[in-house]
């Protein structure tokens, strides 16, 4: 059988209503609180800074110090080496001087001992003279007292050792230490060194030690 199902009419669309878009909400900047500065009070900024000006003052008085430390000790090594100088020049010049006087005194010590070896020489050549001249004066004495007879013709040589005193007198009997061969001439000689005290001296007893003890020569016939 047909289909005699009625059908409905469609009804027409809506129409599609377009939204307009809604504005934004106004956002209001937010303000940053303020930051809070917290005032220091006055009286402990004072404080600090009187504090670090001590502490400043300290710390220069400190350096002040030092420094004039430093240039003491300095003037002091300087003292020093002055004074070291001054020493050293003052022992080389003590050590010239000393030199030179050494000098001056060892030429005065030549000098002087070469005056006195002359001297000396001069007074030992005077006393040999003295010396010689006594012993003559002695010999002559004795040969005066000799009896020439008991020595005979010929020329006898004999010799005596001879002591004296200060006085010219024998210290002890005449010594023959060489004969001259003849007996009697040589008692002869004997008896005339002992007849002839005292024997004749020199004044200055200085030279006594050269008559202490004689050795003499004596030739009776030749006269010497």
């Amino acid at each position: 059988m047909p289909n005699t199902e009625v059908q409905k009419p469609v009804p027409p669309p809506e129409p599609v209503v377009k939204e307009e878009p809604k504005p934004a909400p106004k956002v209001e900047p937010v303000e940053k609180p303020k930051e809070v500065i917290k005032q220091e009070p006055k009286v402990d900024i004072a404080l600090e800074k009187k504090k670090k000006e001590l502490e400043q003052k300290k710390i220069d008085e400190k350096l002040k110090k030092e420094e004039a430390i430093k240039k003491i000790a300095q003037a002091a090594r300087e003292d020093d080496l002055r004074d070291r100088e001054k020493q050293m020049k003052e022992n080389k010049a003590k050590a010239q001087k000393d030199a030179l006087k050494q000098l001056q005194q060892e030429a005065l010590a030549d000098e002087k001992t070469q005056s006195n070896q002359q001297a000396l020489g001069a007074k030992a050549a005077a006393n040999a003279g003295v010396i010689g001249e006594y012993q003559n004066k002695i010999r002559t004495k004795i040969r005066g007292n000799v009896n020439k007879s008991l020595c005979g013709d010929g020329n006898p040589e004999l010799k005596f050792d001879i002591g004296l005193l200060p006085t010219g007198q024998l210290s002890g009997s005449p010594k023959l230490i060489k004969s001259s061969g003849n007996v009697a001439c040589d008692e002869a000689v004997e008896r005339a060194i002992m007849a002839s005290e005292p024997l004749p001296l020199p004044s200055d007893s200085s030279l006594f030690s050269q008559f202490r003890n004689l050795k003499l020569t004596f030739r009776p016939n030749d006269g010497s």
